[in-house]
């Protein structure tokens, strides 16, 4: 991208855009000085109702902690996945995403060395932190005056309903006894609101790094073992299977030399097919590199397009026009639909179309219930994680020119028709010809910029999602 470019995005965007969402105005600059106890503030403004416009919804009404922070309610998860707002016939376009683990994201950014738009929050990074400086705050301060979501008219509102809260002192505590001035500064008021949420959602009790995985990292730490290195050996794999995930060979970094570390060896063959750029290679994007807090968050911050079909059980789509003029031929373009209704030329959107925000892995299998369903993608397409691995596999060996078998160098035309056995997702079986059907999944809804994605065998993609479900947090205490 021509560096112009990127100067005329940054002059239009900041010349007054909305940063959060349907008409949002853009937020103060002038907080204050913070003292007390603003994560317990923001604690209390997470979880008010009053701050909907009929006092039903909070922010953990779709951003629950028993479910990893997003939504609670399996049945929706299960269906259409957009979760109601305060005015219950009206929906937003997406699934909610996890508010854990997002306070390390930086301003959005386009880095010329990649070519890649990195940070800024929503799925869309239309929070992007040139504000406040603070994506996260943006970000919390969208879904309030959203009238899909939460509903409120304009940020007075807002004020007026924590300034006769049970917890206003608290906020004068925190921000100053001036500080909830609804008449004369509404707008900076809004602003210590987004702030305190923002401050609750990065303390330790949101994002504890308490899972499995997080015991195995310290413990490979203290060893001396790089955990960001592991990969698959050379040898047979743990079933006597080339295809697997061997741990043999004489690679320090190969998988076997991480037993006895916290993880079963079918976790440390997930991972190690995860990281491993020969294999599934998901890291690349879900990056191991330690963040602020030093453990991975599972996220690199860019956008993607990954291929993800149409939820055709969006209720979005039965919006009326005034929220969806585009009826049921509306298409979802990430970013690249953020950056085209900026206002920017073709140049600068046409690339992103269809992207959106890697989102982080932890809590990716945190559930109330065993039973209980979580959506995944950014419209909940998918109802599991065994079928998301294997869309992600699908699409490396369909839709990429993959060759078979994670490097075994079969491809379809080569695998016959005989069934895996044991082998396959959840153990019963899958026809290998299955994994080659250009038609196992829809089409992409956005059928353009796709990421170029690895195969990886149906060994490995069980693998992988036990792996994954290693990074819910409350494995244990710190």
């Amino acid at each position: 991208m021509k560096k112009s470019i990127y100067i005329l995005l940054v002059f239009v965007l900041v010349m007054g855009l909305s940063i959060v969402g349907h008409q949002t105005p853009a937020l103060a600059q002038d907080a204050g000085q913070v003292s007390g106890d603003i994560i317990s503030l923001g604690k209390v403004l997470f979880f008010d109702v009053n701050l909907s416009v009929n006092g039903t919804q909070s922010c953990a009404t779709c951003h629950d902690p028993e479910a990893g922070f997003t939504s609670p309610d399996s049945l929706v998860n299960a269906s259409g996945v957009i979760f109601p707002g305060a005015l219950e016939d009206r929906f937003g376009n997406r699934k909610p995403p996890t508010s854990a683990y997002a306070g390390d994201s930086p301003e959005l950014y386009y880095d010329e060395a990649i070519g890649k738009w990195v940070g800024g929050m929503f799925l869309d990074g239309r929070a992007t932190g040139w504000t406040l400086h603070d994506p996260l705050a943006e970000q919390a301060g969208g879904p309030f005056l959203n009238p899909l979501e939460m509903g409120m008219p304009d940020t007075r509102q807002v004020c007026l309903r924590v300034a006769h809260s049970t917890y206003a002192d608290l906020f004068k505590q925190v921000w100053g006894l001036d500080s909830l001035d609804c008449v004369k500064n509404a707008s900076g008021v809004y602003e210590r609101i987004a702030r305190s949420i923002a401050a609750y959602e990065e303390s330790s009790e949101v994002n504890s790094f308490t899972s499995k995985f997080d015991l195995f990292w310290d413990n490979a730490k203290a060893l001396g073992k790089d955990v960001t290195k592991i990969k698959c050996g050379g040898g047979m794999g743990g079933g006597g299977m080339m295809m697997g995930c061997p741990g043999g060979g004489m690679d320090p970094n190969r998988w076997t030399m991480f037993r006895n570390m916290g993880l079963s060896d079918m976790e440390l063959q997930g991972l190690a097919a995860f990281n491993d750029p020969n294999r599934a290679n998901c890291a690349s994007c879900h990056s191991l590199t330690p963040g602020s807090a030093g453990y991975p968050l599972f996220t690199n911050f860019r956008y993607e397009n990954i291929g993800v079909p149409k939820n055709p059980e969006n209720p979005f789509y039965l919006m009326p026009k005034k929220w969806n003029p585009d009826g049921t031929n509306w298409v979802d373009y990430g970013l690249g639909g953020y950056l085209m209704s900026s206002g920017n030329p073709a140049e600068v959107y046409e690339t992103e179309l269809g992207k959106f925000r890697v989102p982080t892995l932890r809590n990716v299998d945190l559930r109330p219930t065993p039973d209980f369903v979580k959506a995944y993608g950014h419209n909940g397409y998918f109802k599991s994680l065994d079928d998301l691995i294997m869309f992600y596999a699908w699409r490396g060996l369909t839709m990429n020119g993959g060759l078979g078998l994670g490097g075994t160098g079969l491809d379809c035309g080569m695998m016959g028709g005989g069934g895996m056995g044991g082998g396959g997702m959840g153990g019963g079986g899958m026809d290998n010809m299955m994994m080659c059907d250009p038609n196992l999944f829809p089409q992409p809804e956005v059928n353009q910029n796709l990421t170029p994605m690895n195969h990886f065998n149906m060994m490995d993609q069980a693998k992988i999602v036990s792996f994954l479900k290693t990074l819910s947090d409350g494995h244990f205490q710190r």
